[in-house]
């Protein structure tokens, strides 16, 4: 079974209204910095346009920032909405963002996720798979060197092609994003690129012992990337999947649950319920089964370093292995939690699924099981040593 050995943060960001929205910018800066120290491979950062929870329009811009910040982590788009833009800039903009970010981009493409934006720019929600497809077909041949002349009814280019060339011969890795349907892999495998699968939906279940999270249609989902694939000339490797889901570590697994309980509750109530408009209860009753009940479902990974372990395990075992994990940060955990969950997730949850401690443990067992000659063989040379002392000593008299 494959597990992750890639991490890394997939951020909305999500942020309820009340404080300055300024604060609330810089700190997600200084969030990627944390990661960037931590050791983290990658840091993923969303677009949206409305819902007054979510306060980053421009991916691109926000991450041209946090290259200035953070030298070392991979920055990603987490995910640009491909049908809010003409498919040529978001390429430009890709290009520019490998130079600035010295090859450290990755980029992140998906339909778009909230109606609201999707209405203020005049867009049929119905429309937007399509336009995804037609927009990421084209991205991929300009990213590639291909120039190109193509007309849909929202996009024209004439003899289009990028000024830059890619930094080296790997280029811009592009990676789709997919949720519940089957449309973002069955696209990622068609063009050869990777994919990113939200392993749960952030609100969780909604009716308890009536809904599933879909953890369970996870393998279904690589398979129609595979079966996408066919054909195409490329091997899907599951080393690139990335599947993203909330995780937060601390000292006992009642402890975790705390720490995140009142973040949710106000997400469900405040933002999926009276912003979106989900049809959820509000019901303090409903909000507690229905957390208990996608926790049980593993929809969020949440206890102690060992545990949080054997629930990514369990995850990898579910859907047949990944390569690379993103922890869904929903910022439920007061600052001084979630940053210590962070801590705590590399330092103690990273090296055992990389296996970093495996040779330690092996070396601790090869001592253990030559301990008692070892001793012996010590005892006897201390042994011998003071008899030595002690036959000079006399002859000295």
């Amino acid at each position: 079974m494959l597990l992750p050995t890639t991490f890394g943060c997939f951020v909305s960001p999500m942020h309820p209204i009340g404080e300055d929205p300024r604060s609330l910018i810089e700190y997600e800066l200084e969030l990627v910095q944390l990661a960037d120290r931590l050791g983290f491979d990658e840091f993923w950062v969303g677009e949206h346009h409305s819902s007054g929870w979510t306060l980053i329009g421009s991916p691109e811009v926000f991450l041209a920032a946090a290259a200035q910040l953070a030298r070392r982590i991979k920055l990603a788009t987490g995910v640009v909405s491909l049908p809010y833009h003409n498919p040529f800039m978001v390429a430009e903009r890709a290009r520019l963002l490998e130079y600035l970010t010295d090859g450290r981009f990755i980029l992140g493409v998906g339909a778009g996720s909230y109606v609201g934006d999707m209405y203020m720019l005049g867009i049929d929600a119905g429309e937007t798979r399509r336009r995804t497809a037609e927009s990421t077909e084209v991205i991929v041949e300009l990213l590639s060197g291909g120039r190109i002349t193509r007309k849909s009814d929202w996009f024209a280019l004439h003899e289009a092609q990028l000024q830059l060339g890619p930094l080296d011969r790997a280029g811009i890795e592009v990676v789709v994003s997919s949720a519940a349907s089957p449309f973002g892999m069955e696209l990622a495998g068609r063009l050869g690129v990777n994919a990113l699968s939200h392993a749960a939906p952030p609100w969780g279940i909604v009716r308890p012992g009536r809904d599933r999270l879909g953890l369970d249609r996870l393998a279904e989902q690589w398979s129609r990337l595979e079966d996408a694939a066919e054909g195409t000339g490329t091997v899907p490797d599951r080393e690139n999947w990335r599947l993203t889901i909330p995780v937060h570590v601390s000292d006992s697994r009642e402890q975790a649950l705390e720490e995140i309980y009142a973040g949710w509750v106000r997400h469900r109530q405040e933002f999926r319920i009276e912003t979106q408009g989900l049809p959820m209860s509000r019901a303090a009753e409903a909000s507690r089964k229905a957390f208990d009940a996608t926790v049980e479902a593993g929809g969020i990974v949440a206890g102690t370093a060992d545990e949080c372990v054997e629930q990514i395990s369990q995850l990898a075992k579910t859907c047949g292995g990944f390569g690379c994990l993103l922890i869904s940060i929903q910022n439920w955990a007061p600052r001084e939690a979630q940053q210590r969950s962070l801590e705590l997730f590399a330092r103690f949850v990273v090296p055992r699924l990389r296996g970093r401690l495996d040779p330690l443990h092996a070396s601790q067992a090869w001592t253990v099981g030559k301990k008692t000659a070892f001793q012996e063989a010590h005892f006897a040379a201390q042994s011998r040593a003071m008899q030595g002392v002690a036959a000079g000593e006399s002859d000295h008299r």
